[in-house]
């Protein structure tokens, strides 16, 4: 015979199970929240990522097709973020120096008065590499500290150190060369 006395019959959860339910809802939900805020920083990484490689080949695509005069694209320092624009419009090189400037401070969305359509500090360089061939480079400063470009990359060099950035390691930089072949 079956005992039912009130004493072996469960009705129910106890407190005890109720709170340690609520522990392990509450560590899944907080793992959910940091793994939408890494996505947050992914997606942004990304899309700087796009905005730059769009840039970088604005330029090389200027380099290639005005390709007699490639020599004056050479910039003697990084265009964009923290400079004033060149204002010279009196050669083709002059009139894509200043444009790709303004492209790489974001000239091309606003919110405002301010430019807002580039990667955060955007700067770009051409430099020489060789007789005919030509570095052209996009640095940025990245959300997540990771690890520095190549020393060989200088472009932006020590420019996005502060607070949990330092020895680079919030640079991001892209780069292609473009050569020119002698017709």
């Amino acid at each position: 015979m079956v005992d039912f006395s009130p004493i072996s019959i469960q009705r129910g959860a106890t407190m005890i199970e109720v709170l340690v339910t609520m522990v392990i809802l509450v560590f899944g939900l907080l793992g959910l929240a940091g793994l939408q805020a890494r996505l947050q920083v992914s997606e942004m990484e990304s899309y700087q990522r796009a905005q730059a490689l769009i840039l970088l080949e604005d330029m090389a695509n200027r380099i290639t097709t005005n390709r007699s005069a490639a020599a004056g694209y050479v910039t003697g320092s990084p265009l964009g973020a923290g400079m004033t624009c060149p204002t010279d419009t009196s050669t083709v090189q002059k009139v894509d120096a200043k444009e790709w400037c303004d492209a790489l401070q974001g000239a091309a969305e606003t919110s405002g008065v301010s430019k807002v359509g580039a990667m955060i500090g955007a700067r770009g360089c051409v430099e020489s590499v060789i007789a005919n061939e030509y570095l052209v480079t996009v640095a940025w400063q990245g959300l997540a500290s990771i690890s520095a470009p190549p020393d060989s990359v200088t472009c932006g060099q020590n420019a996005y150190d502060g607070g949990a950035c330092t020895n680079d390691r919030c640079r991001r930089a892209i780069t292609t060369v473009v050569r020119i072949g002698t017709l």
